[in-house]
């Protein structure tokens, strides 16, 4: 019984601070060095703990270290949905449409969005292709490719992480 409370333990110990530290990287990446250090220390400090635990105790077999690495993926999981959940950011949108589809445009202003358009040649010169520029925060995604799906089904979407912006349209 003392072996199931110890992997217990430990599984969820790592799911702690392997979710704290899969956020933390994230948090560096976005610039957050301040945070990141806390979160660190926290981290750091609930990982000795769990590996001092593990490592001095009598028990032996493989169910402490199923229960390590257990809680280690399980960690990286939920750090990466605590991570997109709570970690706000922009996006930069490129849409390719084979037609000037007032629509669509009209659509996306309507919700708010700020949409740029470019007139763009493709590999076919005679075929009007046109570009959207649009910036967004990462939570609009979801609802802005169902958007441009539900009007342009053909449309070709480009989504990369923006680092910084400054002065533009957001709603």
């Amino acid at each position: 019984m003392n072996l199931f409370f110890l992997c217990i333990k430990i599984f969820l110990a790592r799911i702690i601070d392997v979710s704290l530290g899969t956020f933390r990287t994230i948090i560096t990446v976005k610039g957050h060095s301040l945070y990141a250090s806390l979160i660190g220390f926290i981290e750091m400090l609930i990982w000795f703990l769990v590996v001092k635990e593990a490592l001095n105790t009598i028990e032996t077999g493989i169910w402490i270290a199923l229960a390590y690495a257990l809680g280690f993926s399980t960690g990286t999981y939920i750090g990466s949905i605590l991570s997109n959940k709570f970690i706000k950011g922009k996006l930069s949108v490129q849409v390719i449409t084979t037609s000037h589809n007032y629509k669509l445009i009209d659509k996306l202003r309507e919700n708010g969005y700020g949409v740029s358009v470019l007139n763009i040649n493709g590999k076919n010169k005679e075929e009007d292709k046109y570009m959207l520029f649009i910036e967004i925060d990462n939570y609009k995604l979801e609802k802005l490719q169902k958007m441009i799906r539900q009007n342009d089904s053909k449309a070709f979407l480009v989504v990369n992480e923006t680092k910084y912006v400054q002065n533009g349209y957001f709603k």
